[in-house]
């Protein structure tokens, strides 16, 4: 029975994010999953339809960014959804995910995580205006819920479906939604334990308990994760940037270099990677998708929490999300790499490598820095991820405490085991899970985009008045 749970679970994770199509090119081949071909062409089409929106309305962004708007009657403000999408988004995908693109795809693959955020950020400006246009009230935490869950089963009832408590369509979403998230939370432990027992010689043992008392401290009180996420996240991801930024000033002299190698490596014209081109390209549209999240319906589920004037704005603010976790963050852990000399890192992958890279800059010192960064970013996500999870346990399950409590100790008994466990099959069901979410939400996005595109406007419109 276990072996084949296990072999359908792989068959659905294969399907999902395997090479399903691959082209022959020049230089090697370009192997493309059904998540990709998905993916880039909603992005595409999303980036087209909204007028390059990542570009023309940039300032638009910071703009919102910087409103002093406040959420009332434990509603979020706009900026406050982008604390908590941020807690997700500026997780491992940013230390793991960006050191898997490099270790498999090189330097160019940095290229192809920017070109994957910039068309996400139109996906995810979509996703989000929708969870906000089709919000309701909370009864529960107070404020507002709402994500694709929520708008895929209103609208499917807009387009006519008998009004019900349920449609299959969004249970499916849901269940894929929770499932994903218990699958992230023994990835988040086991990475934590292994990177303190590499820094420090903790047993993973007690570095787990440690990480698991402190979490349900927090996420077992009615209102506690937001006003941690609050003061966590911003400094977490200041002292990153800051700590990262002083390292390229450091090896400054060596920044061109390292850009020339990125996008020259990006098109094949200087390539040391196996595989050829195909393999810089897809590590980098692979691991930008992880670490950004746009499409997979996500961060609608924080979005929908926000109290906002416009639905647009809480989308371009969850568009500017996407900017800072990979052309930011992503780029910093980038840089540490790529400034330190290939004799020191040729062979290494995953962790071993980055570790490396910053023992190189920073000593021991840097070791350490990594496992607490790594601690902390997957502390945020672990945080993040159960705010997400509340709207799919009330969709699923009504309006409980019971229900709410119960799927927050399931996740903290999956946080424990991960950090003791080398591997279970659920972190495969992680994968399958933010695949099938993909997979439905983007689905709906389509038929459901051309309301989010007339809440732009109407925010543009709403400005030129103001002008």
């Amino acid at each position: 029975m276990g072996n084949s749970i296990t072999g359908l679970i792989e068959s659905i994770y294969q399907f999902l994010w395997g090479d399903l199509i691959t082209i022959p090119l020049p230089q090697g081949e370009l192997s493309l999953s059904l998540l990709v071909m998905i993916l880039i062409p909603a992005g595409i089409y999303f980036t087209i339809k909204t007028n390059f929106l990542p570009i023309r309305m940039f300032k638009d962004m910071i703009q919102i960014l910087t409103e002093k708007e406040q959420g009332q009657n434990n509603a979020l403000s706009v900026v406050q959804t982008l604390i908590v999408s941020t807690a997700t988004r500026v997780g491992m995908g940013n230390l793991v995910g960006v050191v898997a693109a490099i270790s498999l795809g090189g330097a160019g693959a940095v290229f192809w995580m920017w070109i994957t955020a910039l068309i996400g950020s139109s996906t995810a400006f979509i996703e989000a205006t929708l969870a906000q246009l089709y919000k309701e009230k909370d009864p529960l935490y107070g404020g507002y819920r709402g994500g694709p869950a929520y708008y895929i089963h209103k609208f499917l009832e807009e387009k006519g479906l008998k009004k019900r408590r349920h449609h299959l369509l969004p249970v499916l979403f849901a269940i894929s939604g929770l499932i994903c998230w218990c699958g992230i939370s023994q990835v988040i432990s086991n990475s934590v334990a292994s990177s303190f027992e590499n820094a420090f010689h903790i047993p993973p043992l007690y570095s787990t308990i440690a990480l698991v008392i402190l979490v349900a401290v927090i996420v077992l009180r009615k209102n506690a994760t937001v006003k941690v996420l609050d003061i966590l996240v911003p400094i977490m991801a200041a002292f990153y940037f800051l700590i990262t930024i002083l390292i390229i000033l450091l090896n400054i002299e060596l920044l061109p270099g390292v850009f020339e190698r990125i996008f020259m490596e990006a098109f094949g014209f200087r390539q040391a990677v196996a595989g050829g081109i195909g393999a810089v390209i897809m590590n980098g549209v692979k691991r930008g998708l992880f670490s950004n999240e746009a499409g997979s319906g996500s961060a609608p589920c924080a979005a929908a929490a926000a109290q906002s004037d416009q639905p647009a704005k809480v989308g371009l603010i969850q568009a500017l999300g996407v900017f800072i976790d990979t052309i930011l963050i992503c780029t910093c852990t980038a840089l540490i790499m790529l400034l330190t000399p290939a004799s020191l890192t040729e062979g290494l992958a995953g962790m071993d490598l980055l570790q490396t890279a910053m023992n190189y800059h920073m000593g021991s010192v840097g070791v350490a820095f990594i496992a607490i960064t790594l601690w902390l970013f997957s502390f945020s996500t672990f945080i993040g991820i159960l705010f997400y999870a509340r709207s799919n346990v009330a969709y699923l399950f009504g309006d409980s405490w019971i229900w709410q409590t119960l799927y927050k100790i399931i996740a903290l008994i999956m946080l424990f085991i991960g950090g003791l466990a080398a591997y279970t099959v659920v972190w495969d069901l992680g994968d399958v899970g933010v695949g099938l979410m993909t997979l439905f939400n983007i689905f709906m996005l389509f038929p459901m985009s051309k309301k989010a595109l007339d809440s732009l406007k109407d925010y543009e419109q709403s400005k030129k008045v103001i002008e």
